[in-house]
């Protein structure tokens, strides 16, 4: 992704030469095809291209307006053609998408971004009104922070020299902290107090003194897709999927996609192989790359993504992750995030010369693909549907296929159902959602809505209680991508086919008893890509996650593990409690049961809060009474989610596989202890 960095002093004094430097140097290896700048009155903006479609390539960012506002762009437009046609007095077929972007702008003004379809970032400083507004796509594919001071204000889509270049350092940002020992956190936090990040669908105007956040779009809760047959569903599931697909392989250079054997990677390389066989695609081909662990007993997944390969008559690349379950040492690199290892494993680097070496420029995965297409196979939001629109005969047969299917009672099944709009303090939080036993009581208590994945209860009124369990979902997607921190290591475009903007549309419009049915996970899915996909993969059962690595990983390296948590930072930082914290680890290190992944969770935070080069960047902890309110700058902190309308919402981890445990534990968040079965 091309990268867009600024500084804008409120006086007009020029930025410092030296400072812009050691920004370049930090900017300089996650976009390798140049660097160009603007600068003005107490202005320096800076943009550093990583080209993936040929119109990028003739793209000079950034970019002057007619109304002579700057704006820098990172993005795929996906519909082009169409705002070419709306602003043909000033754009013509080969006009670039920062161009498209501008002009759309200087047409409707804030309006134009729900226009803009694509994953996108962009930034437009306007010297009339002296004000910078910073915007984010739909579904937020593209990272933007910024630092709001009394002076200046500093944006960057790299988070790095915003947190090394402040000159000061930072508070703790406690919230954040909870959010990734939990479900993720919020999509407008960092881990540094006085460093925000755009939220998807909104858009930031910042001016002297002031900031404004806004929502610009949202889905239409009452969109409705309704027809005879199952056939139609299929068909018009065939034709958004493919688009979102074809969108996605617009490339001048071979486009790399995931292939792990389940059904959400497998159906977008069938698929792209059927656009390209119809000469629809831009890119030149399609390559795979897949991921797999001999000693792992419950994830075998050679035999599902060779049957895509041998479908294709083509062999991907293959990296051997067993070694990714490990903590890393305390080293004096820095990682901006407890995500980001820092370093790189062997499974990363060779990812990383693969890319490099066959000229990826852009990656597909399937990330998404469980949330919206009902991987989960859980009856809750049917009935919930059901329960709301009073329809006692439906509801009463519903929960009597469901209840022989999934061998449950149907009162438990009425129960789970309901339970999603009474509060939380009545039915308290499912087993999985509670706080780990060992954090700080007092922390678990404040940043309760944090650690259990920002859970809200069901509306009666409004949109259909499917259709919040839907974006409850996306939201929890929405946080990991925007915890996926860009990596020069892995230096490629992320595209999700799956969150398309017109595919969720439509997933959220057709009855729910169309993707889930008793017995029948994903499936309009399944039904729709028969002859497209591998029967094998059609019908395979869920797919296996990985459970044995991550007590592997304790177990191996509980000796060291215990040595250095003790005097623990989290402790210090009133996050953990030390003991419960030792017992615990102590206790999966024997073989007893743990929740594992919290565990690791906890050590991957508390191994980051230990680097010299962390630590030279964050405040010592302060008594509480104290602590700042988490991402308060001189603007009064964040401004409520009423006010706003946002609703509040997943991360790659050190390891390219551990993502897949935590898919499989975020889409439970509501569904599985709902008789998902």
């Amino acid at each position: 992704m091309s990268v867009q960095f600024g500084r804008w002093n409120f006086d007009g004094r020029p930025v410092e030469p030296d400072y812009i430097a050691k920004v370049n140097a930090l900017l300089a290896p996650y976009a390798p095809d140049g660097c160009s700048s603007h600068s003005a009155a107490g202005l320096t903006i800076l943009y550093h291209a990583f080209h993936t479609t040929k119109e990028s390539r003739r793209e000079k960012q950034p970019h002057i307006s007619t109304s002579g506002a700057v704006v820098t762009w990172d993005g795929r437009l996906d519909n082009r053609k169409e705002l070419i046609r709306e602003l043909a007095d000033v754009l013509t077929g080969n006009s670039t998408d920062v161009e498209i972007a501008a002009a759309a702008y200087e047409q409707w003004g804030e309006r134009s971004f729900a226009k803009l379809i694509g994953d996108w970032a962009l930034a437009i400083w306007n010297p009339a009104t002296r004000s910078l507004i910073l915007a984010k796509d739909v579904i937020g594919t593209r990272h933007l922070y910024y630092a709001a001071e009394e002076s200046r204000i500093t944006w960057s889509t790299i988070l790095d020299p915003l947190v090394l270049l402040a000159g000061r350092k930072f508070q703790l940002c406690e919230e954040y902290i909870a959010g990734w020992l939990g479900f993720f956190p919020a999509t407008h936090l960092t881990p540094y107090v006085g460093i925000d990040s755009v939220p998807p669908s909104c858009f930031v105007r910042l001016q002297p003194g002031k900031r404004e956040i806004r929502k610009y779009w949202d889905f239409d809760p009452h969109k409705r897709i309704l027809y005879r047959t199952d056939a139609e569903y299929e068909e018009h599931f065939r034709i958004v999927f493919a688009e979102a697909v074809r969108r996605r392989l617009r490339s001048d250079s071979p486009v790399l996609a995931e292939l792990s054997g389940g059904m959400d990677s497998s159906s977008i390389v069938c698929m792209a192989d059927e656009i390209i066989a119809r000469g629809l695609a831009e890119t030149p081909r399609v390559d795979t790359i897949s991921y797999y662990d001999d000693s792992e007993p419950n994830w075998n997944e050679r035999p599902y993504f060779a049957k895509v390969e041998q479908k294709r008559g083509q062999m991907g690349s293959h990296i051997n992750v067993s070694e990714r379950c490990s903590f890393p040492s305390s080293g004096d690199c820095f990682a901006v995030t407890p995500a980001t290892d820092g370093s790189a494993g062997r499974a990363i680097s060779q990812f990383g010369d693969l890319l490099a070496l066959q000229g990826y420029r852009a990656l597909l995965s399937g990330t998404g693909g469980d949330e919206v297409t009902g991987g989960v196979p859980t009856p809750a939001p049917e009935l919930e549907d059901l329960l709301v629109r009073g329809r006692i005969v439906l509801l009463a047969h519903s929960l009597k296929l469901w209840a022989l299917t999934l061998r449950k009672p149907w009162t438990h099944l009425l129960f789970e159902a309901a339970r999603g709009f009474l509060p939380v303090e009545i039915v308290g939080l499912p087993k999985h959602m509670r706080p780990a036993r060992w954090l700080n009581q007092k922390y678990a208590r404040r940043y309760r809505r944090a650690l259990s994945g920002y859970q809200e209860r069901l509306k009666i009124f409004g949109p259909s209680p499917s259709v919040q369990d839907s974006v409850t979902a996306l939201n929890a997607v929405r946080r990991q991508i925007e915890c996926c921190t860009p990596s020069s290591l892995l230096n490629c475009d992320r595209r999700y086919p799956y969150l398309d903007r017109a595919f969720l549309e439509f997933m959220y419009a057709v009855p729910r008893n169309q993707l889930v049915r008793p017995g029948q996970r994903r499936s309009l899915m399944r039904r729709a890509l028969v002859g497209i996909v591998p029967d094998e993969i059609l019908n395979r059962k869920r797919k296996a996650f990985v459970v044995r690595a991550p007590v592997r990983a304790v177990s191996s390296q509980s000796d060291r593990l215990l040595s250095c948590n003790r005097n623990m930072v989290t402790v210090a930082q009133e996050i953990t409690d030390e003991e419960e914290l030792l017992e615990a680890l102590k206790q999966t290190a024997s073989g007893l049961d743990r929740p594992a992944l919290a565990l690791m969770r906890t050590l991957s935070v508390e191994q980051w809060l230990r680097r010299p080069a962390v630590q030279n960047v964050l405040k010592s902890p302060a008594s509480r009474g104290q602590r700042a309110a988490p991402n308060a700058g001189f603007f009064c902190g964040w401004p409520s989610r009423e006010h706003h309308g946002i609703q509040l919402g997943r991360v790659e981890s050190q390891s390219i596989r551990i993502e897949e445990v935590d898919r499989h534990e975020v889409q439970q968040t509501r569904s599985s202890e709902r008789g998902s079965g």
